[in-house]
């Protein structure tokens, strides 16, 4: 039982690195190749209210246009849970999206989340993607 719990101990610090270079790479740089680091070859997003996206191509076209339209600096991400599943992991999670809206103070969104990873390339990547904002 103690090597399971080392095994999922060093998967959470990979998704932990994950979900740090999805913050500092895509959203406060910018940097929208990144998330062929971040996200599988044949990943898919859900978001709130919108078609799911699909493919890493797809995904790539897609987050400018949502990082943008939601004017987001950051985005801290918050596992609450982490669930093994077969040949991945699922993770439950909490998110806080800071804004700045033109001309408006910056304010903090939170939202929730659930994330199925799987390994590609040694890596731990997200498989899929859905999240909603908290009322």
């Amino acid at each position: 039982m103690a090597s399971a719990q080392a095994s999922l101990d060093s998967v959470k610090l990979a998704m932990k690195a994950t979900n740090d270079l999805f913050n500092t790479e895509v959203v406060v740089k910018g940097n929208f190749a990144a998330l062929d680091d971040v996200y599988t070859a044949d990943a898919c997003v859900l978001p709130p209210g919108g078609p799911m996206v699909s493919g890493r191509q797809a995904i790539r076209e897609f987050f400018p246009g949502l990082v943008a339209s939601m004017h987001a600096k950051s985005v801290a991400l918050s596992s609450v849970e982490i669930i093994p599943a077969g040949d991945g992991v699922v993770e439950v999670g909490a998110a806080e999206v800071t804004v700045e809206p033109p001309g408006q103070a910056g304010s903090v969104v939170h939202c929730k989340y659930v994330v199925f990873w799987r390994q590609e390339d040694g890596r731990w990547k997200w498989r899929l993607d859905v999240w909603n904002m908290n009322a």
